[in-house]
This record gives structure tokens, C-alpha cells and sequence, in this order.
């Protein structure tokens, strides 16, 4: 699995339990091996894409401001593929 969406399983797993709509991304991405953010977002539906955007920033802002920056990093290939 490619290395960005190994940091959102991780992201996804901490909101797992208060959305079903965070349980079904996660299954659309757990589905198939993808090989990069492109094709896993390509699967997505609009209502996903504008979930995942508003984790997204909320997730990268935190890594950054923790200082962890690999974090933000890898998340934010996955963030820039959701426009």
C-alpha cells in the first residue's frame, strides 16, 4: 500500500466510530491495493471527498503544529488529490 494511505488508515481509524461515512472510506480503501492516492480517490464519492478534505486539513494542521511533519507531509499527497 502506498505510504500516504497508510497515514489516512491511521487518520481514519481515530474517527471510525462516530461516522458511518468514515466506516464506509475506510472500506473503500481497505476494498482494493491501491497504488496510489489517485486511484483510491477516483473511487470516491463527492460526499466522501468533502469528509476526507475538512479530516484532512483538521489532521495536517495537528501533525504540523505537533511537529510532526512526516505526518503532515504524507498526508497531505492524499489531500492534494481530493481536487
Amino acid at each position: 500500500m502506498d505510504q500516504n494511505l497508510a497515514y489516512l488508515r491511521e487518520v481514519l481509524s481515530n474517527y471510525a466510530e462516530e461516522s458511518e461515512a468514515v466506516r464506509d472510506i475506510t472500506s473503500i480503501l481497505e476494498q482494493k491495493q491501491y497504488a496510489s492516492e489517485r486511484q483510491f480517490v477516483d473511487d470516491l464519492g463527492q460526499e466522501h471527498i468533502q469528509l476526507l478534505t475538512q479530516l484532512l486539513d483538521k489532521e495536517m494542521n495537528h501533525a504540523n503544529e505537533s511537529g510532526d511533519f512526516e505526518r503532515g507531509y504524507q498526508l497531505n499527497g492524499v489531500y492534494e488529490q481530493l481536487y
